[in-house]
């Protein structure tokens, strides 16, 4: 394993590593990356992960992000002379695996690159010299000697509408970009640490592949019938090796729970287009909180067939606009028209420059008699970490509003004796403060409880469904308020009352800033800065453990707000 070359001040480092026979993974290290996308906050930064195979003709699997184009150009150039490359396989177009492909041909201009009908569409837009090309798709083949042929599994939507597969027989390893990948960057080459990397493996799978499940199963039954896989080389994160066998397990099992949701969301979208891609994600990832199914799907690559199956099971249907000129997303958005009966609607703007105008489509949602399950989202400048807040929000107010009747019935379930019983554990009153850069949230708490001396600390439960949820991650830092008895109606009810996304939640309520940046509520009995230490996922809610580094009382005398509830099956 040979480090090539490094960029001290931003830590920008690129690993090479023979994985198998003739065959190479170039992994171009991002070890202080924080944040992927705007919204895809990141605790271990990331990797870009690219692969040389090595027969009788040479092929590159993927490239790497435009920030890697020194260190990544000559640690391929210090491996082969570029000429030298046949073929240049393309996973699928997003930036951060084909942000060199046009540079890499510069170099490679004899190279033919291998991808899907769709990927080769957007890499039209995105090398601006004419291109050798052939469009691959499942059951293809390419021989390039000493045993090494690499058959093509066409895997789309995950998580773009363009993403194939590529086999290597010979070496049995399957390389899948974006699936089966984590952001989690280390000098580990594979899977060796299974329980460092759970967290971000599952992290990753929720934000990108659940909404797709079902897309992923079908990759998946693909994946079975070529054989013995004993590499997943991935676009991000360690290679699959150790726990190969066991990380797929996860990925069928989360894929097939996600799949059978009885409640789904249908979002439409325009994958290249603006900022759409990272709009919807958000507001998928809001919907996924509130424990509904969602899958996502292209309009320009779709049919019109599957746009209309996938709105008929589906109790909600978002729309992203698309461009204005798009022909094949408006025929998409029509053939909605004609399916809608009792769905609920959401739109968002794109803010790609030539956004369709949502008031008409609206409006025939409307004259349908379709309910609407947010104000339209109207994006008037670049999408900021407030924006992708409010779409996730926008998301959760959605899938509250569907869960609802479920959520009802499973009440009503509950032995009435075991619920009453429950009701009698009895807790004090609090609100949790945050804010991380204009991003800010609340929320009221009751399930508190100390549970540390050293290093002091405590535990709080917060419902998956909650906004504040990506506020409250590990190493995010918050207010605890305690709430006075006797003194805490107006402040309760101000934190009850049901906002629209986006809105302000301190509007009208005196504040102070804590020295951890969030927000103190003056008129509370006391307040703890804290910090979120680690965190298990207990079903419905998250069980949080934090440690106090500061705090204060503003009455000595005060007594902490109890809240006596008869029954357990609500707060």
């Amino acid at each position: 394993m040979v480090a090539l070359a490094e960029n001290v001040q931003k830590r920008l480092t690129v690993q090479t590593v023979e994985i198998a026979p003739n065959t190479t993974a170039i992994r171009c290290l991002d070890w202080d990356r924080d944040r992927f996308d705007i919204e895809f906050g990141l605790q271990n930064g990331t990797t870009y992960n690219s692969y040389l195979i090595k027969g009788d003709r040479v092929v590159l699997v993927d490239t790497s992000h435009t920030k890697f184009r020194d260190l990544y150009l000559n640690t391929l150039k210090s491996l082969i002379n570029p000429k030298a490359i046949d073929y240049i396989i393309v996973s699928h177009t997003e930036p951060d695996h084909s942000g060199l492909v046009e540079d890499v041909l510069q170099l490679a201009p004899r190279a033919t690159v291998l991808a899907s009908k769709v990927a080769l569409q957007f890499l039209e837009n995105l090398v601006h010299d004419p291109f050798s090309k052939r469009i691959v798709k499942s059951g293809d083949r390419v021989d390039l000697g000493q045993g090494h042929e690499i058959e093509f599994v066409s895997a789309p939507n995950l998580h773009w509408p363009d993403t194939i597969f590529s086999f290597d027989r010979k070496t049995q390893t399957l390389y899948t970009c974006d699936a089966f990948g984590m952001h989690y960057c280390s000098d580990d080459t594979f899977d060796i640490n299974l329980e460092a990397i759970e967290p971000d493996f599952k992290f990753y799978y929720d934000c990108l592949m659940g909404p797709n499940a079902r897309s992923l199963l079908n990759a998946m039954k693909k994946m079975g019938e070529l054989g013995k896989i004993k590499i997943i080389a991935n676009g991000h994160g360690p290679l699959l090796y150790h726990h190969l066998d066991i990380l797929r397990e996860c990925y069928q099992a989360w894929s097939q729970r996600q799949a059978k949701a009885e409640t789904i969301v249908a979002l439409y979208y325009v994958s290249d287009y603006g900022h759409s891609e990272r709009l919807a994600r958000a507001i998928a990832e809001g919907i996924q909180k509130a424990g509904l199914g969602i899958e996502i799907m292209d309009l320009t690559s779709a049919e019109i067939q599957e746009i209309q199956e996938l709105a008929g099971r589906a109790a909600g249907i978002i729309i992203g606009m698309p461009p204005s000129a798009n022909v094949a997303a408006h025929a998409g958005i029509s053939s909605l028209l004609a399916v809608v009966k009792k769905q609920v609607v959401g739109l968002f703007e794109c803010y790609g420059g030539d956004d369709e105008p949502i008031d008409p489509l609206r409006r025939r949602f409307l004259d349908l008699g379709i309910k609407e399950a947010f104000p339209a989202i109207r994006i008037k400048e670049t999408p900021s970490t407030a924006t992708y807040q409010l779409c996730e929000e926008a998301g959760m107010d959605l899938g509250q509003l569907l869960a609802r009747e479920r959520n009802i019935k499973q009440i009503k379930s509950i032995d009435a004796n075991l619920e009453k019983a429950l009701g009698r554990i009895s807790n004090g009153l609090y609100i949790i403060t945050a804010q991380k850069g204009d991003v800010q949230g609340t929320m009221l708490a009751s399930w508190v409880a100390q549970a540390s001396l050293q290093p002091l600390g405590f535990t709080v439960a917060v419902a998956r469904d909650r906004a504040i949820d990506s506020l409250m991650q590990v190493g995010d830092k918050f207010v605890l308020n305690v709430l006075e008895e006797g003194n805490y109606q107006e402040l309760k009810k101000h934190f009850l009352k049901r906002l629209l996304p986006g809105a302000d939640r301190f509007a009208g309520v005196k504040t102070q800033t804590a020295k951890n940046g969030s927000p103190i509520l003056t008129d509370a009995l006391a307040y703890m800065e804290c910090e979120v230490v680690s965190s298990i996922e207990c079903s419905d809610h998250w069980l949080l453990y934090c440690t106090v580094q500061d705090g204060r009382v503003s009455k000595p005398d005060g007594l902490t707000a109890v809240r006596h509830r008869k029954v357990g099956t609500y707060y």
